[in-house]
């Protein structure tokens, strides 16, 4: 096996750098007072896309620039984070896809694990590992998981009810067989759970149900498969659910209604892209495969574990994963927070030995349960939700392609759906580019470096600072603990609106000190240019976790050498005797940005700055691009 993640970085002075296990102390976002007497072990685990298609920006509005702005911060601040991940490939959803294109599930998994890992690289998304479901790895852990839950009696055979295509024999997935809810009647029900009442589901619930495949009524057959009792995990869940009181409030509510109707849910389903069940009788089937969800769910214990053997540790996971003291995330959109918030914990503490019938751990040990789940909600579009199906999308990778990744990443932190479902629309994002991006920080960051530039050819040296700038200089200062406190909390809008504060209270100060009329007076005047400048470093510290691309060109244009904001790098990597496979990875640990002031240096030289940002045709805002254009949406 490659250890995969060595060898590939290298920093400012052109040595190796191997990415790893480092430990370093740095500012504990308190503005540059404290250090940290110790790192904390900071698990992200960010919901796995299908890879059935290329990415639209509501998905990674959900799972994707949430999570990335999060560990950014988390690692600026001084800590050990583990960002983990991959492409979801099992499933009926990859066979229906291959279908359409007259590829193998193997090959459209191939496909477009490819180009989402490409997307995902070009956002700027640190991931520490981004890998794939179809992996040996993946295979060994979710039978492994399998084998204990069945062995401490909390996956158990049941005849049921199963869902099939009439046209083609297959299992259709619940999320495939849409129609109305029996209980709200809304018309819009999955075969999961209704999304407007947010009941849990099976398919033979609804009413005048079909496929969302081809439309037509799926047909039900008396199948044997193996469910999760989810009942014999409900008092242990509710007790660990009351230990969570910092959860968003759509997270908890959803969550503590889940668990007053819990049932046993199916972990299996007849169809031959899977997993195989490890158990005798059942292995050899090839039409019987674990079910997606619970397949996925597990991968980022999975991906963790990936993640360890390349790096040369192979238990060194466990960092994260069974340290009491490491704290675990996992971000996903709201559609996902029935498998995050109840059932993931319900297997994760079924496979510990720890739900209502006890039982012994799986091989891996006891698990650490979530610390939290951030669900974002819906970005929707006109006429409803983001969905390639009703041609209402915009493709990341177009989006990127036309706009750049800072661009996305600034209107998904400051006006995505965060805590409610939010519209996209074009007039609004030329709005936000145009007026904050451009007109405040990008000026901001052009006029007063050509001023330094243009007197000075370098940082200048400040006289005694007036009231003005000391005002300036601790708004700065405060920033650092204010954004930071937000950040912690992963309340992104907060955040990134602090952050444009300070950008605003330094516009404000240029125009109230005019630096420009102060050719007479070249002390105060470079008074000034160096606390505009401090407070533009300051500012773009603050803004590194949103946008880690200009971030890194502002602080060249300090006349900073080195890389400020770590980017992720694709690498192709392999398992033994397998194909080599493309992953996400970086070194990160080498990166500059801390979560700190740190004091600008006088005399280093500037060079004329390029344009931060380019301003957006307003006529966008009407017609939107050619490629999403808003008549089709």
């Amino acid at each position: 096996m490659e250890s995969g993640f060595r060898d590939y970085a290298r920093n400012d002075r052109g040595a190796t750098v191997e990415s790893g296990f480092r430990d370093f102390a740095r500012n504990d976002g308190s503005g540059g007072d404290g250090r940290l007497a110790r790192m904390s072990k900071i698990l992200a685990a960010v919901a796995w896309p299908y890879a059935n298609g290329p990415r639209h920006i509501g998905h990674v509005s959900g799972f994707g620039v949430p999570s990335d702005v999060f560990c950014r911060y988390q690692r600026m601040a001084g800590n050990d984070v583990l960002m983990v991940s991959g492409s979801d490939e099992h499933g009926t959803a990859i066979q229906v896809q291959a279908d359409r294109e007259g590829l193998t599930p193997q090959q459209t998994a191939d496909k477009y694990h490819g180009i989402i890992c490409e997307e995902l690289q070009q956002l700027g998304l640190t991931y520490d590992l981004f890998t794939r479901t179809t992996t040996n790895n993946h295979t060994e852990v979710v039978q492994e998981l399998f084998r204990a839950l069945h062995a401490n009696g909390y996956v158990v055979p049941k005849k049921g009810m199963g869902a099939i295509s009439p046209s083609t024999g297959r299992t259709l997935p619940d999320r495939y067989i849409e129609g109305t809810c029996p209980y709200c009647k809304s018309s819009d029900a999955r075969g999961d759970q209704c999304n407007s009442c947010g009941k849990q589901l099976d398919p033979i619930d609804l009413i005048d149900p079909r496929s969302s495949v081809d439309g037509e009524e799926p047909k039900f057959i008396e199948t044997e498969h193996f469910y999760l009792d989810l009942p014999a995990l409900a008092g242990s869940l509710g007790d660990w659910l009351a230990t969570r009181q910092d959860w968003r409030p759509n997270v908890m509510n959803f969550s503590q209604q889940l668990l007053g109707e819990l049932k046993p849910r199916g972990i299996t389903r007849d169809l031959d892209w899977g997993i195989r069940i490890p158990l005798d009788g059942w292995r050899d089937n090839p039409m019987k495969s674990i079910y997606v969800w619970f397949d996925a769910v597990i991968g980022y214990l999975s991906a963790a574990i990936e993640w360890a053997r390349r790096s040369g540790d192979p238990e060194v996971w466990r960092q994260w994963w069974q340290n009491p003291e490491a704290l675990s995330y996992y971000f996903l959109g709201k559609d996902n927070i029935t498998f995050h918030s109840v059932i993931w914990p319900g297997i994760l503490l079924g496979a510990n030995g720890q739900g209502d019938r006890q039982g012994k751990p799986s091989a891996y040990g006891e698990l650490n349960l979530p610390t939290e789940v951030v669900s974002s909600e819906f970005l929707m579009m006109q006429g409803g939700k983001l969905s390639t199906s009703y041609n209402r999308v915009i493709y990341v990778r177009d989006f990127l392609a036309e706009y750049g990744p800072d661009a996305l990443r600034y209107y998904i932190a400051v006006a995505g759906p965060e805590n409610t479902d939010t519209v996209f629309t074009w007039e609004e994002f030329v709005r936000r580019i145009n007026t904050e991006l451009a007109n405040e920080w990008g000026n901001l960051v052009n006029r007063s470096i050509s001023m330094a530039h243009k007197n000075n050819g370098c940082i200048p040296t400040p006289g005694p600072l007036e009231q003005v700038d000391i005002d300036l200089l601790e708004t700065a200062k405060q920033g650092f603990t204010i954004v930071g406190d937000h950040l912690k909390k992963a309340k992104f809008k907060l955040a990134i609106t602090e952050a444009m504060r300070v950008v605003s209270a330094a516009n404000r100060y240029l125009s109230e000190t005019e630096p420009w009329k102060l050719k007479d007076n070249p002390a105060r005047r470079d008074t000034v240019l160096h606390t505009t400048l401090q407070v533009v470093s300051d500012a773009n510290t603050l803004l590194t976790p949103f946008l880690p691309h200009a971030s890194q060109k502002v602080f060249e244009a300090l006349g900073g050498t080195g890389v400020w904001a770590a980017q992720p790098v694709i690498q192709q990597v392999s398992e033994e005797g397998g194909n080599p496979y493309p992953i996400l990875t970086g070194d990160y640990a080498s990166e500059l940005a801390t979560w700190e002031s740190q004091p600008i240096e006088v005399g280093r030289r500037l060079a004329k700055p390029e344009p931060l940002f380019a301003k957006l045709d307003e006529e966008l805002g009407k017609t939107g691009p050619s490629w999403a254009p808003i008549e089709s949406q």
